[in-house]
Formats: structure tokens, C-alpha cells, sequence
């Protein structure tokens, strides 16, 4: 039975999330429903990261195994086309024959997310639903500053959402940048894994830090506080992008 990697991007905006879930149309159900369509297969297909609702991904990974082999541009030039005409704002990028052993989530070395913010008195136009608009003008260079007293291994209980199903807080943040470009400021963040909401809390508390509300030093005592009151806002979903997950 071959397995095969899929290389997604995706809308987040109209989905209820990667993950399936009843009543509630999801990423992972859309390339299910169009893989069943091409070949009349029913699966369950293991994605390498559960984004939320509205969180988008331009480099989300995926495996799945077919009872018949496929040429691997076959299946995604099928799926593709029951996707389009389904109407789902997702597209497979690339599909590849791997190992048996290959495992999207549990084999993946390292996440890398990225997070958006449009930093001007106008709001979005063309971006609407992909950035994190905010008016009020923000120090990106404090909040990178900031920002590194949360890089490395912490109890991230501050930053992580009531509902997170991970047996530890304990993570090892690898990379936490902030830059600008003009009106956009630019989070990037990498670890192996992170908590659910960890990257969203993380931008809203560096928020704090980039409007004057906090210092780098209220940034460190909300995490060495491993309270979830302690953390800012949690940022919405909009800005927040999978870009690759390294293997």
C-alpha cells in the first residue's frame, strides 16, 4: 500500500480548521472528500499541524495510502481538480511517494510559522483576512528585543490555550523574530512543536511590548508567571501562516 506526502496551502478563512470535526467543514475533510472523488478511497489523512479556524498555510504537509499506486502528479492534478470544482480554497502543491514509515506529524523536526501585521492608519484592502491590522504604531524593534527572553525551553503555560490537549507545557522555542518592512510588521517563529494558541498569545503579548503597554521585563514576568491571566491578548487568526515543516 503506498504512501504518499502532500505539500498543501490553504484559505484558513472559510474552514473550521485543519481537523475534522462533525458538522463543521474542515482542510483535512476537503482533501479527503476530493481524494474519494478520484479514486472512491475513503481515508483519514495525517496532517503535520492542527492550524485553527482562519489560520492560514502555504507549506502544511500531509500523508495518506492508497490501495492502488498512483503516479504521484496524477493524484495531485485529480485531487486539485475535485478541490477546484468543489469550490474549496485549497490546493495541493505537491504529492511524493515516500516511505512507510513516514509520519507528517510525528516524523516532522521542526515547525515554522509566520505571523503578519499591517501597522498603518488605513485599514487592509487586498489583505483583508491574511494580516492583523493595527492602527496604533508599534516598536518592532522592542518587541524583537523582547521577544528573546521567550526563545529557548520554558513552561509556556502563560501562552497556551485552556483547551490544549499536550501532556506538558515544557517547549523549546527555536526562533522568535520581528521585522519590519514598511506598513508590515513580520513574526517568524520555529520549534519542533508548539502548544495550541502558543504562536497567537506569543504576537498578542509582543503587541503589548510594541505599543509602549509593556517592557521586555513584563514580557519574562508573564511567562515566568505560567498563568494564562498573565498573557496579553491572544492575536486573532488572520495573520497567522504554516510556511514549511522540516523533515
Amino acid at each position: 500500500m503506498p504512501r504518499y506526502r502532500l505539500d498543501i496551502e490553504y484559505d484558513g478563512t472559510p474552514y473550521a480548521g485543519w481537523q475534522r470535526q462533525a458538522g463543521r467543514h474542515s482542510v483535512q475533510a476537503a482533501i479527503e472528500q476530493a481524494v474519494e472523488k478520484f479514486c472512491g478511497e475513503q481515508l483519514s489523512l495525517r496532517g503535520a499541524g492542527r492550524t485553527d479556524a482562519g489560520v492560514h498555510a502555504t507549506g502544511q504537509v500531509a500523508h495518506m495510502d492508497l490501495s492502488r499506486a498512483w503516479p504521484a502528479d496524477t493524484v495531485r492534478d485529480a485531487v486539485n481538480a475535485h478541490l477546484s470544482q468543489a469550490g474549496e480554497r485549497v490546493a495541493v502543491l505537491a504529492v511524493t511517494v515516500v516511505p512507510e514509515d513516514f509520519d507528517a506529524r510525528f516524523s516532522a523536526k521542526a515547525r515554522h510559522y509566520l505571523y503578519r501585521i499591517t501597522n498603518r492608519r488605513a485599514p487592509p484592502a487586498l489583505e483583508k483576512g491574511k494580516v492583523w491590522w493595527v492602527p496604533k504604531p508599534l516598536d518592532a524593534a522592542a518587541m524583537h528585543a523582547a521577544a528573546q527572553v521567550l526563545v529557548g525551553r520554558h513552561d509556556f503555560t502563560t501562552f497556551r490555550s485552556s483547551q490544549c490537549q499536550a501532556n506538558s507545557p515544557l517547549r523549546t522555542l527555536d526562533r522568535l523574530d520581528v521585522a519590519r518592512e514598511g506598513d508590515m510588521i513580520e513574526i517568524r517563529a520555529s520549534a519542533r512543536s508548539f502548544l495550541h494558541n502558543q504562536v497567537r498569545s506569543m504576537v498578542g503579548s509582543l503587541k503589548k511590548v510594541g505599543e509602549g503597554a509593556w517592557t521586555g521585563a513584563d514580557l519574562k514576568a508573564a511567562l515566568e508567571a505560567c498563568d494564562r491571566s498573565a498573557c496579553g491578548q491572544v492575536a486573532p487568526p488572520d495573520g497567522l501562516f504554516l510556511v514549511r515543516v522540516d523533515y
